[in-house]
């Protein structure tokens, strides 16, 4: 497993950025899927989302200062995945962090972790590309 960190300095307030972090506008900001069903639960929101011939069910959770998703179970391009957004008041905006823990669970995963990671990371940019572009 491979854990990789993109950060990004957004000129709004936290509390406009947290109503811009909806599962469904996540999912369309990283760019890989878009989302075909979303299933709003207590505690959790799940997201199925498709694309590249590839299915996924992404997990929602508000979290005090952002929110946590993951890929539930190994239906989709990982074996797994994790990924945290956390919003930190910064100067007049908000210092926004994505961290995402994927593997792919191939044989030789120095080597497949590692693609996994940089492709995660090229998401995340585009996620905070995204949101700051929809907010400042």
């Amino acid at each position: 497993m491979r854990t990789v960190e993109v950060s990004r300095f957004v000129n709004a307030a936290p509390a406009e950025i947290e109503r811009e972090l909806l599962p469904e506008r996540v999912v369309r900001f990283e760019g890989t899927f878009s989302v075909n069903e979303v299933e709003e639960g207590e505690d959790e929101t799940a997201v199925l989302a498709r694309g590249g011939g590839l299915q996924t069910v992404l997990v929602f959770e508000e979290r005090e200062a952002g929110v946590a998703y993951r890929q539930r179970g190994d239906e989709g391009p990982f074996e797994s995945m994790e990924t945290t957004l956390t919003l930190d008041r910064e100067n007049e905006g908000t210092r926004v962090t994505a961290r995402s823990s994927v593997s792919l669970g191939l044989p030789v995963a120095s080597v497949s972790d590692r693609v996994a990671a940089w492709k995660r990371r090229c998401e995340l940019r585009r996620l905070l590309d995204a949101l700051a572009a929809d907010v400042e």
